[in-house]
């Protein structure tokens, strides 16, 4: 089997994209995007598919069609690819930084080590419908669920407190 190890974003140096086409992985690695280093890149790793803007559909497909999603930068603050690459199916393997962090948290759904080769090997084994209900948790309704109840919350702690000042 050749698994297919995807990069998704801006193709710039501090997303630290040298770091994941430096690994020696079996499979393919592909890279869809846009950037200043792809020239450099292109050049330098003449093995990888690179893949260059795609539409919507086209891109969901190539989620979908990946075996790993990996996310090689250390100094993203969230990373909505990894939310893409989850609702298409596809585990993730990163560094456990802010981002992934917060994404993947201690779920199943992803692969965190400080050595992102052993993260693309472990998020092999994660089934597609693990990372897909994971996604599920940061949908608009989730969301709104997460929104509502804090809401609802602060309402009650406002009352609570109007009830305990208003006896003292």
């Amino acid at each position: 089997e050749n698994p297919i190890y995807l990069y998704v974003g801006r193709v710039a140096i501090e997303k630290n994209i040298d770091a994941f086409l430096q690994l020696d992985l079996k499979g393919s690695k592909w890279v869809v995007g846009e950037g200043p280093e792809l020239t450099r890149l292109k050049q330098q790793y003449p093995e990888v598919n690179f893949l260059g803007l795609l539409t919507q559909d086209a891109l969901a497909q190539v989620y979908s069609s990946a075996d790993v999603f990996v996310f090689p930068s250390l100094t993203d603050t969230f990373g909505l690819v990894l939310l893409e690459a989850l609702a298409c199916g596809t585990p993730v393997a990163a560094y456990p930084v802010t981002g992934p962090i917060d994404v993947i948290g201690d779920s199943p759904a992803g692969a965190m080590d400080n050595d992102l080769k052993r993260a693309c090997e472990r998020a092999l084994g994660i089934p597609a419908e693990v990372a897909r209900a994971h996604a599920e948790n940061f949908s608009w309704r989730a969301c709104t669920q997460v929104f509502l109840s804090f809401h609802t919350n602060t309402q009650a702690n406002t009352t609570i407190n109007h009830a305990v000042l208003s006896t003292q």
